[in-house]
């Protein structure tokens, strides 16, 4: 896992103007490292095909709702 503290963390464009509740996204040499501005010492680290299929899941509703 890459050092989180040497990562350059890039905030959601969807954040709130105070910046505290958000999502974080950091490039790795080996995939995408996400976070949550309220709790930034746990991170997800993930491969960029993996982040893409999720992503790709979640425009197109196939996840469902989650109710």
């Amino acid at each position: 896992m890459p050092v989180v503290s040497a990562l350059k963390w890039i905030k959601s464009s969807y954040s709130e103007a105070s910046g505290n509740n958000c999502v974080e996204v950091a490039w790795t040499q080996t995939g995408v490292a996400l976070r949550d501005s309220k709790r930034p010492a746990d991170v997800i680290v993930i491969g960029r095909a993996s982040l893409g299929a999720l992503v790709g899941s979640l425009r197109s509703g196939s996840l469902g709702t989650g109710r």
